[in-house]
């Protein structure tokens, strides 16, 4: 049974065998402050906007769709201001 190859530091002696170091390798890098993992992209938010499933009429919703993208958006502001709410 042929043996499997080594990955990592393990695999190579020599400098000269190391892998080459690409856009690729860094890109794919994990990024440490101290023992700490650094997640990449957009933090997570506090309070985390919900999926929800809302039945309405044909009407209100071509209406809304009519008006381009962000049209869910909308609905969520129309929401907020008739139940008087404050912006979150």
């Amino acid at each position: 049974m042929p043996r499997k190859k080594k990955s990592g530091a393990a695999a190579w002696v020599d400098a000269d065998d190391a892998p080459e170091l690409t856009d690729k390798f860094f890109d794919r890098a994990e990024i440490r402050q101290g023992e700490k993992l650094l997640r990449r992209g957009r933090p997570p938010l506090p309070n985390p906007k919900q999926a929800v499933k809302l039945r309405l009429d044909a009407d209100v919703l071509a209406a809304y769709r009519k008006t381009g993208c962000g049209w869910q958006t909308r609905i969520n502001a129309d929401l907020r201001k008739a139940r008087k709410l404050k912006a979150g």
